[in-house]
């Protein structure tokens, strides 16, 4: 038959109930998370000016995709 052993983590190593090991396992798929929701989050305020102006413009390869080319007068404000 097996033992049980409990070999506590010491608090120095553990920040709440992560520690540095359980850290590694997660950071993987967080991180595909994160740059996913970062993506959606991009792709959906993209019409918003404020984004497109601050961020999509100032990127180097597909700024120039977002660039308004529309004449004056065919905006209606």
């Amino acid at each position: 038959m097996a033992r049980l052993a409990y070999h506590p983590t010491p608090a120095t190593r553990r920040l709440g109930s992560f520690t540095l090991t359980s850290a590694k396992r997660w950071a993987g798929s967080l991180g595909v998370w994160g740059v996913g929701v970062g993506t959606a989050a991009v792709l959906f305020l993209s019409v918003t000016p404020k984004v497109k102006n601050g961020i999509l413009l100032k990127l180097p390869v597909i700024g120039s995709h977002y660039e308004d080319t529309t004449p004056a007068s065919d905006k209606p404000f």
